[in-house]
């Protein structure tokens, strides 16, 4: 008896050594809506989300919430997440930003921050709301997404056929938190440019939208 005893607390311990760690959370409500939101911050939570390794790249899982009966608008362009560590802003990518096959992955000589630019024929992006930054073209203008230093980069191309949608995109697109306007709960991804190890305390998802404006922390 005593034999088996030990083996059942052997067994309940490596159960509980074994166990995940839930994800970092938190959530925010207003008047007219309700946010949950996950933060998957490093490389290795992301690929277990994903499924494939994302390199300087947060992913923030949401469900959103409309409160009342007058019909919400919630979209990506509500969001932007931001670190204390190092004043980090950044607006969600596009699936193609990440995974199309004009984009391309900048890493910097020696700051070790980087970021993702594209061809000319790369698709449209635009800054902050309210900030006047005007819409570019990836890599039409010079321009970069996410924290390029002004230092010799290096860059590397996705390859493949340009008429043919990776896989990797495919599943980017269909996880994607959707555009919708209604009453009805919307659930989705987020892809927001992160260089560096942040802790999830530091990091803060801001919602700027038609409901007005929330910030939801980490923990």
């Amino acid at each position: 008896m005593k034999t088996r005893a030990l083996l059942a607390l052997l067994a309940l311990a490596a159960g509980a050594a074994g166990a995940e760690k839930a994800p970092p959370s938190g959530k925010a409500s207003g008047e007219r809506i309700e946010i949950e939101a996950v933060v998957y911050a490093d490389k290795a939570a992301v690929r277990e989300l994903i499924g494939e390794e994302l390199d300087g790249i947060a992913v923030v899982q949401l469900r959103v919430v409309p409160r009342g009966d007058e019909a919400l608008a919630v979209g990506p362009d509500d969001f932007l997440l931001r670190s204390d560590r190092d004043g980090q802003r950044s607006e969600p990518f596009a699936p193609s930003q990440i995974a199309g096959n004009a984009a391309l992955v900048v890493a910097s000589g020696s700051s070790g921050r980087g970021g993702m630019v594209g061809q000319e024929n790369g698709p449209i992006w635009g800054g902050a709301p309210g900030t006047g930054g005007r819409p570019r073209r990836m890599g039409g203008d010079g321009a970069a997404v996410g924290n390029v230093s002004d230092e010799k980069v290096q860059t590397s191309m996705n390859s493949g056929d340009k008429d043919k949608e990776s896989p990797l995109l495919a599943k980017l697109k269909q996880k994607m938190l959707p555009a919708k306007r209604g009453t009805e709960p919307v659930s989705g991804l987020l892809y927001f440019s992160l260089e560096g190890k942040h802790k999830p305390k530091d990091l803060e998802l801001v919602y700027r939208g038609p409901a007005g404006k929330l910030s939801i922390r980490f923990k």
